[in-house]
């Protein structure tokens, strides 16, 4: 397979459509290796663009790995808001819808997944604080339209308890995605000793479970 070439991009909206295929081109290396796998050699092999030149538009490979975490969230969130919905149901059976949505939703964005598992740990660490800056303003834009989506559902939450549910949400997927995806040399091992594979979860299961514990115990403090 050919790789492609690139003359150098020359206007605003040049930059942007090479910008959209580095984002690109990282998606579907994601979809076949984790994040630690990810290099700018390879990826610039791939883009068709040098090394140099793929750092003319991300500063590092942690900047165009958040960049994309940037997108793929905000196309998750949008799935959420278009299913979450206010209802004449108990706080029961609307608790339980909220959750099922956030979870099963995050359960069909892989990329996502693998993004936010690293996203503290790795992601934050090799960027400058103009980076930080940014990408921390670009996730809370689609997490405040996900705040008000949980709470259009459940209004007996506060707007802090809203985004309580998100964080407990967002930090429960970091560490349950690599626990039930495991190294081949642990999933061996897991299938010849089932009963040390015991303490895996299902990670969507264990998803709506997080959600819908966090809400029952923040409401429950308020009565």
């Amino acid at each position: 397979m050919s790789t492609p070439t690139f003359q150098r991009a020359r206007s605003e909206d040049q930059r942007q459509q090479r910008r959209e295929k580095i984002l690109e081109v990282t998606a579907n290396m994601l979809s076949e290796m984790s994040v630690a796998d990810i290099s700018l050699n390879e990826l610039s092999r791939r883009v068709g663009l040098a090394k140099s030149n793929v750092l003319r538009y991300f500063e590092s490979r942690e900047d165009i790995l958040l960049n994309l975490l940037n997108s793929e969230l905000e196309t998750w969130a949008a799935e959420v808001t278009d299913s979450v919905h206010p209802s004449e149901t108990g706080p029961r059976e609307r608790i339980t819808g909220v959750a099922s949505a956030l979870a099963s939703a995050l359960a069909q964005h892989s990329v996502l997944c693998d993004l936010i598992s690293a996203q503290a740990a790795v992601l934050e660490r090799n960027i400058s604080t103009a980076v930080a800056l940014q990408h921390k303003q670009d996730i809370g834009v689609h997490v405040t339209s996900v705040v008000t989506s949980i709470r259009s559902a459940v209004p007996e939450l506060s707007e802090d308890q809203a985004a309580q549910v998100m964080t407990h949400f967002i930090i429960a997927a970091a560490g349950a995605w690599p626990q039930v995806h495991p190294s081949e040399a642990l999933q061996a091992v897991y299938d010849e000793h089932p009963e040390i594979a015991a303490g895996q979860v299902d990670f969507e299961q264990f998803l709506r479970d997080t959600v819908e514990f966090a809400m029952g115990g923040l409401l429950s403090r308020t009565h």
